[in-house]
């Protein structure tokens, strides 16, 4: 029986192993934070197979080809023909349709919420990830699997083996961060750092982070890096530069899960003064059109 790399103890911290090895290499010792076994389990497949979703005998010829099915029947509405066809080519290890099925049992898109399959899926990848670029193909889909661990292992999945471990949720953001330049990653490690949540409390580590997935379009990363400038948290106060990541959060936040960011703009922006309004304005233009370069070319 295949022994999944989740099984071993807790992986030595990124910063820490890049002084002895190339940081390549770490992928194989931060897929064993994942834990499937993380409290002493016995190992076991990432899925119990009776929970699985029926998949017909037969019914295609090839992963490539289920994974297709299953975007077709996902992208027409038929969602439960694509956790059929998704099942199938997950079966066979393929990466996307392990990724697109752990994101849907986490959303209950099409399939019953589940926290814990979806843990299980993601947890897939990182078991499977080999040492390959971050440049990839699959890149993407890896580091968006290890981030999403990340958040898993910060606040634990309630009746489950997978109990809150901020420091495990440190390692899984740091490789995503570090080695495949994951913003969400980036804005979750800045986050840690920012809160002192397993890791000493580090404003200037987390205004480091903050600007680097700010500067690929991540709106709350900018909300929270502008704040930190205009206050002079860890860094330099810039008052006008932050005032411009705040004033550009505000305009790419969606929805109410982004509320917090137009109050964070609109509290700030009344208390500045108005020559550091205009220099916010005067910078926003140049930096908005990086920063749209760089999120393109992440596509």
């Amino acid at each position: 029986m295949r022994t999944s790399r989740t099984a071993h103890g807790r992986a030595m911290r990124p910063a820490r192993a890049a002084r002895d090895r190339p940081l390549a290499r770490m992928g194989r010792r931060l897929a064993a934070a994942a834990g499937l076994v993380l409290l002493g389990l016995a190992p076991a497949a990432a899925l119990d197979a009776t929970a699985r979703t029926p998949v017909p005998s037969g019914s295609y010829r090839s992963a490539r080809e289920a994974l297709r099915m299953g975007v077709r029947d996902y992208n027409a509405g038929d969602k439960e023909g694509a956790a059929r066809a998704l099942e199938y080519a997950a079966d066979q290890g393929h990466a996307l349709a392990l990724w697109k099925l752990g994101r849907m049992y986490a959303e209950g898109d099409g399939v019953p919420h589940d926290d814990l399959k979806a843990f299980e899926f993601f947890s897939r990848i990182a078991d499977d990830t080999t040492d390959e670029g971050p440049d990839a193909q699959n890149s993407g889909v890896v580091a968006s699997a290890f981030t999403a661990l990340g958040a898993y292992f910060l606040d634990g999945i309630k009746g489950t083996y997978v109990r809150p471990n901020p420091e495990r949720a440190y390692d899984m953001f740091n490789y995503a961060a570090s080695y495949f330049g994951d913003p969400n990653a980036q804005y979750n490690l800045g986050r840690l750092y920012l809160d002192g949540t397993g890791v000493d409390t580090d404003a200037r580590q987390a205004a480091r982070w903050f600007n680097l997935a700010a500067e690929k379009g991540h709106a709350p990363a900018q909300a929270l890096l502008g704040q930190l400038l205009v206050n002079g948290q860890g860094v330099p106060a810039q008052r006008a530069r932050g005032l411009m990541w705040l004033s550009m959060a505000r305009d790419a936040a969606q929805g109410r899960k982004d509320d917090w960011i137009v109050a964070l703009y609109e509290k700030t922006w009344a208390s500045a003064s108005e020559e550091d309004r205009a220099a916010a304005m005067a910078q926003a233009s140049q930096t908005s059109a990086q920063v749209t370069g760089s999120a393109r070319r992440r596509r």
